[in-house]
């Protein structure tokens, strides 16, 4: 098993390019973002690069891909992103639950029905997106690293994102990429299966097909079984992803994905877990100051496992280690730095976020 200090999130590089390729041939129907097109998928790796690279007056079109590499065995296992503002381009359509009451006093009878709404709600909204870990990888730090470590991205250039976050979760699908919800709702107005309706939009772009959508509510009990069951239910691929972002605080209650019905959670970034538990660490001591053994730490209160992410845009990085849970500082030869490539930065801190809460309540990695 890889040692969570060999893992490493940064941003997409040109090089990455094969290791893209094959994520996207492995991923299932709706689970991933990424096209499974080369070329397409070298136009999304230079719009990250713009992205990071982008002057601070950033327009919101701003798209960021991050790969975690397992630096052990020089490989890509997983890629996490962030699209600055959703709909950017076109209008950002979602389906929001909600519940209607229609009663008649001459019959004494009340009925309270669930209803679905297009609605465009999450339009400009941050989006996190394009969440793929290899399944190896999948039951100990890696997932956790690679999903909030982009909330602390966030929160460093917050001039460049929406306060309110959102984020689409797989709905069900059946291994040819057969979405109940689609079948019973999306297929009736656009005239497509799902996996093909997914290729037409380009990934998940969905302005011109909710233009085909009924804009008037859908009432749920007329929707066949299967259809009314997907609503909010989520493909097995994604219960990982969104486990994650449950216990980050995310709201998985209102707003359901118009192609295959699966939940879309949304929040306001103060609220994160990860964010609220934040904080700054003050570099200090000479640039020369050699390596220093976790030891050397003591004194500040035990420790505690955190995310650590540099001070860098383009140079971004984000890894795990052990900090005392009530340093307020680290010096400048500790062994962290040289893993975030600060070793012999003139950077004056460092974000952190603790993970050993989250890790105990989930009994461990």
């Amino acid at each position: 098993m890889t040692h969570p200090h060999q893992l490493v999130l940064r941003p997409v590089a040109p090089s990455d390019l094969p290791a893209l390729e094959a994520i996207a041939a492995a991923t299932a129907h709706g689970i991933s973002s990424l096209p499974s097109d080369s070329n397409k998928l070298r136009e999304r790796i230079e719009r990250s690069v713009e992205s990071f690279s982008s002057p601070d007056d950033a327009s919101g079109e701003e798209t960021y891909l991050f790969v975690l590499e397992d630096l052990s065995r020089g490989q890509v296992v997983g890629t996490s992103g962030i699209a600055a503002s959703a709909g950017f381009h076109d209008r950002f359509y979602s389906y929001r639950n909600e519940f209607v009451v229609h009663a008649s006093a001459a019959l004494g009878v009340s009925q309270r029905m669930h209803t679905l709404h297009l609605c465009h709600d999450l339009t400009g909204y941050t989006l996190l997106t394009s969440f793929f870990i290899a399944p190896e990888y999948a039951q100990g730090l890696a997932p956790q690293l690679l999903s909030r470590a982009r909330l602390l991205f966030i929160l460093q250039y917050a001039e460049r994102f929406n306060e309110r976050i959102a984020a689409e979760n797989p709905g069900l699908a059946d291994e040819e990429g057969q979405s109940p919800f689609w079948d019973a709702v999306g297929r009736r107005f656009f005239d497509m299966d799902y996996p093909q309706a997914e290729t037409v939009t380009g990934g998940r772009s969905k302005a011109f097909i909710a233009d085909l959508m009924p804009h008037s509510p859908i009432y749920v009990p007329l929707l066949p079984e299967a259809a009314q069951f997907a609503i909010g239910q989520l493909h097995p691929v994604g219960e990982l992803p969104f486990s994650i972002l449950q216990d980050e605080g995310f709201d998985a209650d209102t707003y359901i994905d118009i192609f295959d019905g699966g939940p879309t959670v949304e929040s306001s970034l103060g609220l994160l877990r990860s964010v609220r538990q934040a904080r700054r660490l003050t570099l200090q001591g000479d640039l020369s100051e050699p390596a220093q053994p976790r030891a050397e730490l003591q004194g500040q209160g035990p420790l505690s496992l955190h995310i650590v992410v540099n001070a860098e845009r383009a140079g971004f990085r984000a890894v795990l280690a052990e900090l005392p849970i009530k340093a307020a500082s680290l010096p400048r030869g500790h062994e962290v730095l040289q893993r975030l490539g600060e070793r012999h930065s003139s950077a004056e801190a460092l974000w952190v976020t603790p993970l050993g809460a989250v890790m105990s309540e989930r009994g461990g990695a």
